[in-house]
C-alpha cells in the first residue's frame, strides 16, 4: 500500500493540483478542506485525470478532535498543508481572520501531529514573506520583512515551525516559498476559480477574457518597473506540484528543516501577462490603471538554485504555457465546477 499523505486545503487551487503530483508519484493522498476557498466538485475531476477516487474529509484545521480522530483513524506518513487563506488585502482588512486561520490552524494541526507522532510537515510559505527585497533575485538568506498581516502570518508560521524541530530535531519539515502560482492542469478540468471577486492577477485575466468580468483593474502604474506595473516571479501550479513531491522525497532521506523558493528566478509584470493571455487567448483584455493596492511591493523575484541542488527541482513551464492552460481550463468552465 502506498503511503498516506493528509493533504489540508486539498480541494484548494494548488492543493488539487498537488493530489494529481502526488498519485503520480504513487502516493494516496487524503484530503482535509473546509470548503472555505475551494469547490467539492473537484473530487469528481481528480478521480477522471488520476484515475482514483480521493478521499474527502470536510473539516477545518483548527478542529483538534477532528485532527486526533483523523489520525487515529489513517496511517498518515506526512502532511502537506495548504490550509491558509492567501489574500494581501483582505489580511489587511481583516488581520484576526488571518491570524487565526493561517498560524493558529498551523498550531492545532502540528500539535496534533506530534501526539499522532506523524513528523513530516510540507508547508505552503510564500515569498511575500521578504516583503520589499533590496534586490532580485532573492535568495532564502535575504531579510524577512512581511509588509502584510498575510505575509507576518507565514513567517510567524515558519519561525513556529523552525522552533518546533529545534526542540524536537526528529521532525522532518520544508518551508516551501512560492513566488505567484498560476496556470492549471494541462487536462483542463481542475484549475483556480476563486469565490468572488478574484485578489490574484490570473484568474481575474481569465474572468476578462471570457467575459464574467468587463476590464482588469491594475493595481498601481507608477511602479519603479519597466512599464510602471508590479512585475512578480510567475510559476506554473503544475511545476509548484511537483515541488512538493519533490519536497517530500527530500524529507524521507533525513531528519531535518530545509527553506526553499519555488519560483522560475525570473520576473513579469501586468502587463507582460496581460499581453502573453492576449497571444494565448485571442482575446482582448480591456484594463484600467488604479492606485496601488495597501501591502503590495512593486518588483520581486526569486533565486530557485537552492531548491535545485537540494531538491532537485527546477520549474520547467513558462509564461506562455501559463497562459495556454489558464485559458483552457477557463474557457472549459467559465463557471468553475459548476458548469
Amino acid at each position: 500500500m502506498s503511503e498516506l499523505i493528509l493533504v489540508t486545503g486539498g480541494a484548494g487551487f494548488i492543493g488539487s493540483h498537488t493530489c494529481v503530483a502526488l498519485v503520480a508519484a504513487g502516493y494516496t493522498p487524503v484530503i482535509l478542506d473546509n470548503l472555505g476557498n475551494s469547490d467539492v466538485r473537484v473530487l469528481r475531476r481528480l478521480a477522471t485525470i488520476t484515475g482514483k477516487t480521493i478521499e474527502f474529509i470536510e473539516g477545518d484545521v483548527r478542529d483538534r478532535a477532528l485532527l486526533d480522530r483523523l489520525f487515529r483513524e489513517h496511517a498518515i506518513a506526512a502532511v502537506m498543508h495548504f490550509a491558509g487563506l492567501k489574500a494581501v488585502g483582505d489580511s489587511v482588512a481583516d488581520p484576526l481572520h488571518y491570524y487565526d486561520n493561517n498560524v493558529n490552524g498551523t498550531l492545532v494541526l502540528a500539535a496534533a501531529m506530534r501526539a499522532a507522532g506523524v513528523k513530516t510537515l510540507i508547508f505552503s510559505s510564500s515569498a511575500t514573506v521578504y516583503g520589499e527585497p533590496e534586490s532580485s533575485p532573492i535568495p532564502e538568506s535575504a531579510p524577512c520583512r512581511p509588509e502584510s498581516p498575510y505575509g507576518h502570518s507565514k513567517r510567524m508560521v515558519e519561525q513556529m515551525l523552525a522552533d518546533l524541530h529545534v526542540a524536537q530535531p526528529d521532525w522532518r519539515i520544508a518551508l516551501l516559498r512560492y513566488f505567484n502560482p498560476v496556470g492549471a492542469h494541462q487536462s483542463g478540468l481542475i484549475g483556480e476559480h476563486p469565490q468572488g471577486k478574484p485578489n490574484n492577477l490570473m484568474p481575474y485575466v481569465c474572468q476578462v477574457a471570457v467575459g464574467l468580468r468587463d476590464r482588469l483593474a491594475v493595481h498601481g502604474g507608477d511602479y519603479p518597473t519597466p512599464d510602471g506595473t508590479g512585475v512578480r516571479d510567475y510559476v506554473h501550479v503544475m511545476d509548484l506540484a511537483e515541488g512538493h513531491v519533490a519536497a517530500l522525497s527530500h524529507a524521507a532521506l533525513a531528519p531535518g528543516l530545509v527553506t526553499v523558493n519555488l519560483g522560475t528566478g525570473q520576473g513579469a509584470s501586468v502587463l507582460d501577462v496581460v499581453k502573453a493571455f492576449e497571444l494565448a487567448s485571442g482575446q482582448p483584455i480591456a484594463y484600467d490603471i488604479g492606485p496601488r493596492r495597501a501591502g503590495d511591493v512593486p518588483a520581486y523575484w526569486g533565486d530557485p538554485s537552492l531548491a535545485h541542488s537540494t531538491l532537485r527541482w527546477k520549474a520547467r513551464r513558462g509564461l506562455q504555457q501559463m497562459c495556454e492552460d489558464s485559458w483552457r481550463w477557463q474557457k472549459s468552465n467559465p463557471k468553475g465546477y459548476g458548469n
